[in-house]
């Protein structure tokens, strides 16, 4: 049986997420430097700065692989979502911002919901 990166390709699933924020202006607030302070999704259901070119480019490369590949795409989703970022307020008051990881329950949750009803 062939493996990448240690999985098995024949009956495996790969998950992987990546939303970075880099500032305000990529949600229509050019003063914002960061995802700190942020209490309140976007409104809408899309992007203002769009989705990230590297989406399109995961997508053209499932298009290409021979093994049916599902993409559970919650990249949008995941992008109108700035409030749900620990940030400073995780790991005993740390004083860098973490604007790429995900606060629990929130919208990891919303990923597991859509899984598990894809799944069942």
């Amino acid at each position: 049986m062939q493996a990448i990166y240690g999985i098995q390709i024949l009956n495996s699933s790969l998950f992987f997420s990546f939303v970075l924020y880099n500032s305000g202006t990529e949600w229509g607030q050019p003063g914002i430097k960061s995802c700190s302070g942020q209490t309140r999704p976007l409104n809408g259901s899309t992007y203002p700065a769009g989705l990230p070119p590297s989406l399109t480019v995961q997508k053209n490369v499932l298009r290409t692989i021979k093994k049916e590949v599902t993409l559970l795409d919650v990249t949008n989703l995941s992008l109108l979502r700035k409030d749900g970022h620990p940030s400073i307020y995780g790991m005993n008051g740390r004083k860098g911002m973490d604007c790429s990881h995900w606060c629990l329950a929130g919208v990891p949750d919303t990923w597991n919901e859509i899984l598990y009803n894809l799944v069942i």
